[in-house]
């Protein structure tokens, strides 16, 4: 990829990084990070700074209110602007480049923290032998009938304890409220043969695994930016080709139930009836919850076994 100037706009307090602890990391494409700025801002410590990365800044007005937010900010913030889209791993590295923290915590842009968070995440890395840990999601509540879909997964496959996480080791880690040590973090990057959405995080923390410890604690963040069943069939649609350079990379994750099924629509040839079945089920608004559930879940499948190359069934 061409290599294009990236612009900083920092907050009066972003001058010293002598003494920084903890490096928070935002990554936002057309999203609004003002709300989690703010409350972020509102929660920081002297030792915290906080990154955040406009990814192709498709939104003028919002880049310019972004940027505002930053200036009068009372924490030590810096905005990092990238004319072009750099995608979700190069967005990631580059944060992490520009970190001065012994540890970098990944925020999604559109997470909502309760008070004390900071707090609780800069406790659990001081007691912890880890060098990674993932804080897990919180319950998310829709705010439209078109979101219940995807809070009702999110709550089926992501708000789960630590402890519950942690009988699945590095396959329940996420990209987003996950805190790395810089040392792991420089030997362990974000792969930036990734394209667009997907399977990046499962990618790295399986990397991750094998050359440090990755753990689990309960220092939970909710996802505020719950999406329609048709902006999620749309996700995992394009999601299939990160699934395929997933699976000859980590051998192990082959044994998952969603590698299992894919691999079986591959083997009969079902690719494109799961595809079918799941979209019309879970567009579905009349269908039970569950099914709906069940439905995204097919249609993952069947868009995974679509890409994937002939191999092991």
């Amino acid at each position: 990829m061409t290599a294009h100037p990236l612009e900083l706009t920092r907050s009066g307090a972003a001058t010293n990084t002598q003494s920084i602890i903890l490096s928070v990391l935002i990554p936002f494409y057309g999203d609004d990070p003002r709300p989690l700025l703010a409350s972020l801002a509102a929660q920081a410590q002297p030792g915290i700074e906080i990154i955040l990365f406009d990814d192709g800044a498709p939104d003028a007005a919002l880049s310019a209110a972004v940027t505002q937010a930053v200036i009068v900010a009372d924490a030590a913030v810096t905005l990092i602007t990238s004319p072009v889209n750099q995608g979700r791993s190069r967005a990631r590295n580059a944060l992490a480049n520009a970190a001065s923290g012994d540890w970098l915590l990944f925020l999604d842009a559109d997470m909502e923290i309760s008070p004390g968070f900071l707090s609780r995440w800069r406790a659990s890395l001081k007691e912890t032998d880890c060098d990674a840990l993932f804080g897990g999601y919180a319950p998310c509540e829709p705010r439209s009938r078109h979101e219940r879909v995807h809070a009702a997964l999110a709550h089926a496959s992501d708000a789960v304890d630590a402890q519950t996480r942690s009988a699945q080791g590095a396959f329940a880690v996420c990209s987003s409220n996950l805190a790395v040590r810089a040392s792991l973090f420089a030997r362990c990057p974000f792969d930036e043969g990734y394209a667009g959405w997907g399977w990046e995080d499962v990618d790295w923390a399986l990397s991750a695994a094998s050359l440090g410890q990755v753990g689990h604690v309960d220092v939970p963040a909710a996802h505020g930016g719950l999406q329609s069943a048709d902006e999620l069939l749309s996700k995992f649609a394009r999601a299939g080709t990160n699934f395929a350079r997933l699976l000859p990379r980590h051998p192990a994750y082959e044994s998952r139930p969603g590698a299992r099924l894919a691999r079986k629509l591959q083997a009969t040839r079902l690719s494109l009836p799961a595809r079918l079945i799941g979209r019309s089920v879970a567009r579905w608004d009349w269908a039970p919850m569950k099914a709906r559930i069940l439905a995204l879940k097919l249609f993952r499948a069947g868009a995974a076994a679509r890409d994937l190359p002939r191999g092991r069934a």
